[in-house]
């Protein structure tokens, strides 16, 4: 079902929303910082760093900064013009070179401007405090001096990162050798985390995956990666209890720290999503889409958008299966045309339109310009997504990794693809033996995986990405596997070879899409109170003011039962299914539609972080979720990773991969 724009403009205006608290923290807390003193014409100059420019991007737009009484925005390192009749606003991250530039602008007899309101992004040392109380000239010119503990990108409504890119490589690289890099890494991560939970001022009961070893001497350094990092968040999360006003004293949401080991699967499966599909198959940088425009008599020019919250089609699409997405954009622009005789005359008589019509009912009914040009650019990109689809032969790959997965698929099909489609590209060759690897690892022992890449004709080298599955696992046949855990095995012969268990929720789902991230199980555990303790430990005992999310957290429960896996024939490849049925690929316009207005109603917030770089079918479930549950789910992780990216990194975990991988490719 879908949204008009003044739907989607109330939802994302609900203040209760995630991204929108950051956003009105800014806004209020840091662009008005003198709010009493101030008049209309109390314009300011906005000073930041590289790091918090990217902050305040991704939380708010320019025509907000500007209403709140901003006139230019500085690069703290650039060469600036003196304003001694303006105030200023820094926006910093707390470190030496931040400090010793602002006490250049503000020191000495002709300071930069009249008065400096200084922010930092997280606390502060006390080193670098006294750095700016020794220098006396400056002490009369500042107007404010705080810890905004604001050091994260909130990416999306409900999803923020710590801009830990490199992250896997930096914490489970085969080469422990650099500890000072793993530990900044560390604690960096944590301080960031902390801050989101010092802008809503919710105090998290903090869950963490355990590690597999019993024994902390003998078990990887890796595997300790959630524990040390749940440690270091707990820690700063509850000196925040006596250092900041109003902050809760007692658990009011609940944090799960979990990593990429946990589902290797998820990077690299073809999510069916609109979303998913753009930044898998198309040449995106970042949020940005570059495509060009053909005019009349000149060359074509080339435009980019913004695939962002602020586009209501975007919100409305970018969650729903691709096939879907592109029927609903056609019967838009079919509506569209039905009621504008002009439109009519620009259309082919009675045929499909094309962009090129499009363009010329632009120029025909301007005062629909906005709206046709959205429609017109989202045409354009399920059109080509889906001559992709068709051209790299998607569907039948994606259905054979969706039958890996669920265990209605082994060699032979695996073995027939590979020597049938030969012109498969080597990407999605590896992506399906990475899943192949994962659901039968008995199949990559001794040389046997060699053979398999010689079939594919694949590189040597891409077994990198494939050895790093049994390293990330750290598969020790003498440990004890966790009853109900997602470890995956390699030394062990599984009793059944699948990944997955179909879910018997009633909701009925595309042929292409019965896959569903590991987390979607954990999160819906965690809110039932029913996740094992002994798996995801709790950093202290939860209390009963989180009513109804944690207080049974830790009694003992009846281990729930296993449902039976579902050994149906797999599926042919189809794109029809029911248009009623409320399926887990609902947008983001059900979520906040029926979250808006009444978000108070919802029940305390579930936090999940996954360290290593979060996949955007876990963002999807984050969003689907909140709806299901009536709480709000955040997700946050070190980065967003797509396909490309993250197989990029595992072969860079292990020995030999770091040469062949450009970091410039891993840059989101």
């Amino acid at each position: 079902m879908s949204m008009s724009g003044s739907d989607f403009a109330a939802a994302g205006e609900d203040s209760k929303i995630f991204r929108n608290i950051c956003r009105d923290r800014i806004l209020k807390d840091l662009l008005k910082p003198d709010k009493d003193k101030e008049t209309k014409s109390s314009w300011k100059v906005l000073i930041m760093d590289k790091f918090t420019v990217r902050i305040m991007a991704y939380a708010c737009k320019m025509a907000e900064i500007t209403d709140a009484g901003i006139s230019l925005v500085e690069d703290l390192f650039k060469r600036r013009e003196p304003m001694p009749s303006m105030d200023a606003i820094y926006f910093l991250q707390p470190l030496k070179e931040n400090v010793i530039m602002l006490l250049s602008d503000m020191s000495g007899r002709c300071p930069l401007y009249r008065k400096a309101y200084i922010f930092f992004s997280s606390p502060i040392p006390k080193e670098l405090v006294s750095y700016i109380k020794n220098d006396s000239s400056v002490i009369p010119r500042i107007g404010a001096l705080r810890e905004m503990n604001l050091e994260f990108f909130a990416i999306d409504m409900q999803g923020f990162t710590t801009d830990h890119d490199m992250a896997l490589t930096d914490l489970y690289g085969a080469n422990e050798h650099n500890s000072k890099r793993f530990n900044d890494t560390i604690s960096t991560m944590a301080t960031r985390i902390a801050t989101t939970f010092a802008s809503l001022k919710e105090f998290p009961c903090v869950r963490y995956r355990a590690p597999k070893g019993s024994d902390p001497s003998t078990t990887a350094k890796f595997d300790m990666v959630p524990k040390w990092l749940a440690t270091a968040v707990w820690d700063i999360v509850s000196k925040y209890k006596s250092t900041i006003p109003e902050f809760p004293q007692k658990e009011t949401c609940e944090l799960l720290i979990v990593d990429r080991p946990i589902d290797q699967i998820a990077p690299v499966i073809h999510e069916w999503t609109y979303d998913a599909m753009c930044h898998d198959l198309l040449e995106m940088d970042g949020n940005k889409y570059i495509y060009e425009v053909s005019k009349m008599g000149s060359e074509p020019e080339k435009k980019e958008s913004l695939l962002e919250d602020h586009d209501p089609l975007w919100l409305e699409l970018r969650h729903i299966h691709i096939a879907d997405a592109s029927e609903r954009l056609y019967e838009k622009m079919n509506n569209f045309v039905a009621k504008n005789k002009a439109a009519q005359l620009h259309s082919r008589d009675g045929g499909e339109i094309s962009t090129k019509d499009l363009q010329k009912i632009v120029q025909a009914l301007p005062q629909y310009g906005e709206q046709v040009e959205k429609l017109t650019l989202h045409i354009e990109i399920a059109g080509k997504i889906n001559k992709f689809i068709r051209e790299y032969g998607l569907r039948d790959i994606g259905q054979l990794e969706q039958d890996l997965v669920f265990g209605d698929a082994g060699a032979k099909e695996v073995i027939s693809i590979l020597r049938s489609k030969q012109d498969m590209s080597p990407e999605n060759k590896l992506r399906l033996l990475i899943i192949y690897a994962i659901v039968y690892p008995e199949k990559f022992e001794g040389d046997k995986g060699d053979k398999l890449m010689q079939l594919a004709k694949l590189p040597h080298d891409d077994m990198h990405a494939i050895n790093s599955l049994r390293y990330l696992d750290g598969s020790d046949t003498k440990k004890t596997s966790r009853a109900g855990g997602f470890s995956l095995k390699f030394d062990a012969q599984k009793k059944k070879n699948a990944a997955r268990t179909e879910r018997q929720d009633g909701e009925e789902t595309w042929a292409l899409s019965r896959f569903f991230p590991l987390i979607e199980e954990l999160i819906e555990k965690l809110s039932k109170g029913v996740l094992p303790l002994n798996e995801y430990p709790s950093m202290s005992e939860p209390s009963s003011t989180a009513e109804g999310t944690t207080q049974n957290a830790s009694a003992p429960r009846p281990a729930p039962t296993q449902q039976p896996m579902s050994r149906r024939s797999r599926r042919t490849p189809t794109w029809a299914k029911s248009r009623n049925s409320d399926d887990s690929q609902s947008s983001d316009s059900s979520v906040l539609r029926h979250g808006s207005g009444d978000f108070k109603r919802l029940g305390n917030r579930i936090f999940v972080f996954m360290i290593g770089g979060a996949t955007r079918s876990e963002l999807r479930t984050v969003h689907k979720l909140t709806m299901k549950l009536k709480r709000e789910i955040v997700l946050g992780s070190s980065s967003i990773d797509d396909p490309p990216q993250f197989i990029s990194k595992m072969k860079m975990l292990t020995a030999g991969g770091a040469k062949d991988v450009s970091i410039d490719k891993l840059r989101i």
